[in-house]
């Protein structure tokens, strides 16, 4: 309401109480005197009473007020109640004109939401991953002794009246706190001993696997897969090359991993993209061809000591990969790296060797020899699954292939088909029998996951919830960049406060911000006077976070903060589970550990079983001839020299070159197989052996290079020709 409305507004209020007050007086004074001829004519009849004029009562009170002065000094009463109720309705508004409104939103309207927002957007509800508590929640202090009874210990008990907020719904929650902070205490703890669906944790420290496989395996396959250490269940991601239709697809997704280990190559270069290639035909072919279908066995083929590289691309050109010939792929890329030069090819190799070192462990080729599950099985199968990844701090570098192409596998095959309710599957069900957690603990160590930054925008439509946990968002514009999509695609974000200047400033642009009012006063008149002749008050409006970054900074222990899409923040409290029953009466019940325990988590049944397993593998093919490499059309050569003397080790008769005709070892099949029983090589034994084969490749090369300078100069004639150099 403007001034000037108020004003008038003012003139309105006197002359109807005016009108109004005159003219009750004049009605009582009528039915006073009972509406005698006298009083004059009335204006009109309502009802059957007569209605006089306003200030009628005034001229009657000059000729009868001596005839009923009790009449006329009611009526004099109504006048001023009448008056005294319009002078008060003039105060209130001229004190509503002078006040301006006490809430604006010149810069902003943030603020902290209510109880009843919470409600709105299902934070309330008895299902879902753990986010906080509301901010009623009161603590009092217990004191209890310990099994013997000896060492009294202090808990803060929560007393009854707070909530757990919750979400359940099917978008992202990314959360972002300092160390030591209480993440894992109150977000990842209590959500794994609260959430009914499968879930795949990514437990770093193995306090999650400890904490919360007991009580999880109630209801679910629990599993853990720990790579670097004996008794884990296996993994094998060249098992879940689906043989057929998509072979290709997958084994090139498998090597978009194993040439970028690290996720830090923004483009590759032709070192990378030539090693890529020959990680597609050899995966293909050792899954056709090989006994060993693993990793660790691509690392063996390609480094076979008893051949060398160029032997080893020719075997897979010529091997009868499909029964009538060798496969496609697997030719198309041996020919295309045998048509390099041997020193381009050398480099190829050399790059391609340096990404599988990782499984030259045996403790880490033993665990992805074989698999144990399945992708499908996570969200397929009969009872939910609880998957652990568990890799220790020392290994988080040296891991970080294996654990990334194991999410890529997971992302990529638990998002290809979507089902809208009408189509039915005939492999498997076209909708998911669960629900499935990505929970991932300290999450940018992984390194930069370009397809699963991308497959966020739709991971929650496969019924996959992601919950990513960070120190602070410099971590994640470390690994992804400062204009990552990560917070975009989180519906959900929790804080536990900052350490950092420019986490904090984030964290307080997030939170919005609000019109903060600064009230003035001038004084004026003389020191001395007893009272102030002059007093003046204004108001200005000016911006203010709602919380700013130093009081991020100095935010409370036991506070949280959280920023839910469509609605304004709430300043919530954390959730300790071992401070609440509810959750700590499921914490620390024995978890599987054993092999024996590990293997009863098992499945009995199996949603899907991989082809290659079953699979035959051709009879094994003749070893190449040594010098009878084709680097042309395919077609073997044959090349008359004249042979004046002998050759030297390493030089190469052209005199006859066979048509090969793949390898001719006789071997059994079965002895192909490696032997379970032989001891596994220790480091030292590993490192002298490499060396051992390094001298030996080195020496090799110098004989072949002495005999072919050898065999050029024996072949030039007297014009100057010969071979060409």
């Amino acid at each position: 309401m403007r001034t000037t409305n108020v004003f008038y507004g003012h003139v309105i209020v006197g002359v109807v109480f005016t009108i109004l007050g005159t003219w009750a007086a004049t009605q009582y004074v009528a039915w006073g005197l009972g509406y005698q001829p006298q009083l004059g004519r009335p204006m009109f009849i309502l009802h059957g009473y007569p209605v006089y004029q306003p200030l009628g009562w005034m001229l009657w009170a000059y000729h009868y007020e001596p005839y009923a002065p009790q009449v006329f000094s009611m009526a004099s009463t109504i006048t001023y109640v009448a008056f005294f109720v319009m002078f008060a309705v003039m105060v209130v508004l001229a004190v509503l004109r002078s006040r301006r409104r006490a809430e604006t939103g010149s810069y902003g309207t943030a603020r902290w939401a209510s109880r009843k927002e919470l409600e709105g957007v299902g934070l309330l509800g008895d299902r879902g991953v753990i986010l906080a508590q509301t901010n009623d929640a009161v603590f009092h202090s217990v004191v209890r002794n310990d099994l013997n009874g000896d060492i009294a210990v202090q808990w803060l008990m929560q007393k009854h009246g707070h909530e757990l907020l919750r979400h359940h719904g099917p978008e992202h929650v990314f959360c972002f706190a300092p160390t030591r902070s209480g993440k894992g205490v109150g977000l990842v703890i209590p959500t794994l001993l609260s959430w009914t669906g499968s879930c795949v944790v990514y437990d770093i420290k193995k306090e999650n696997w400890a904490a919360t496989a007991g009580w999880r395996r109630s209801f679910s396959h629990c599993l853990r897969f720990e790579p670097t250490s004996p008794g884990s269940v296996r993994f094998n991601p060249l098992l879940e090359i689906r043989r057929g239709l998509y072979e290709v697809r997958d084994a090139q997704n498998i090597a978009d991993i194993l040439v970028d280990p690290e996720g830090s190559l923004e483009r590759r270069d032709h070192w990378d993209k030539t090693a890529h290639t020959i990680f597609v035909g050899a995966i293909l072919h050792i899954l056709y061809a090989e006994p060993d279908k693993s990793i660790a066995g691509l690392v063996r083929f390609l480094s076979d000591p008893e051949r060398s590289i160029e032997e080893t691309l020719q075997y897979m050109l010529n091997t009868n990969h499909l029964g009538d010939g060798p496969h496609p792929v697997v030719a198309s890329c041996a020919r295309e790296a045998l048509n390099k030069s041997p020193n381009e090819l050398s480099g190829v190799i050399s790059t391609a060797m340096t990404f599988l070192g990782l499984f030259r462990d045996p403790i880490i080729a033993e665990n992805t020899a074989f698999s144990d599950f399945h992708v499908e099985d996570l969200m397929n199968s009969e009872r939910p699954v609880s998957l652990y990844i568990v890799v220790p701090p020392s290994d988080i570098d040296r891991t970080k292939p294996l654990i990334r192409l194991i999410l890529n596998q997971m992302g990529r095959r638990l998002t290809e088909k979507m089902s809208f309710g009408q189509e039915k599957s005939t492999t498997h069900q076209s909708v998911p029998r669960h629900r499935m957690l990505l929970m991932l603990d300290e999450f940018p160590s992984l390194g930069r996951l370009s397809f699963f930054e991308t497959e966020l925008a739709y991971l929650a439509g496969y019924g996959i919830k992601c919950f990513m946990i960070a120190q602070s968002l410099n971590q994640i514009e470390k690994a992804y960049g400062q204009n990552n999509s990560i917070l975009d695609n989180s519906h959900v974000r929790v804080t536990y406060g900052a350490l950092d200047e420019r986490t904090a400033k984030r964290i307080s642009d997030l939170l919005g911000q609000a019109t903060e009012k600064r009230r003035q006063l001038n004084f004026a008149g003389s020191r001395l006077s007893p009272w102030l002749g002059h007093v003046m008050e204004s108001e200005q409006e000016s911006p203010r976070p709602l919380l700013t970054p130093g009081e991020i900074l100095q935010l409370p222990g036991d506070d949280a903060l959280l920023i839910v899409g469509g609605i304004p923040p709430y300043r919530a409290k954390k959730v300790m589970y071992y401070q609440d029953d509810r959750f700590n009466n499921r914490a620390w019940l024995p978890a599987p550990n054993s092999e024996a325990e590990q293997a009863a988590e098992l499945f009995s049944s199996r949603v899907w079983i991989n082809a290659w397993e079953s699979h035959q593998n051709p009879l094994p093919l003749q070893k190449p001839v040594q010098g009878s490499i084709d680097r042309g059309a395919g077609m073997s050569k044959q090349v008359e020299i004249e042979q004046s003397s002998p050759l030297v080790n390493g030089e190469d008769d052209r005199s006859v070159v066979p048509e090969i005709q793949g390898d001719e070892r006789d071997v059994d099949e079965f002895d192909l197989l490696p032997d379970m029983d032989e001891p596994p090589l220790f480091p030292e034994e590993i490192l002298e052996q490499e060396e051992r084969l390094s001298d030996q490749d080195d020496e090799r090369l110098n004989d072949e290079e002495q005999g072919r300078v050898r065999k050029i100069e024996l072949t030039r004639t007297s014009e100057g020709g010969g071979l060409p150099l």
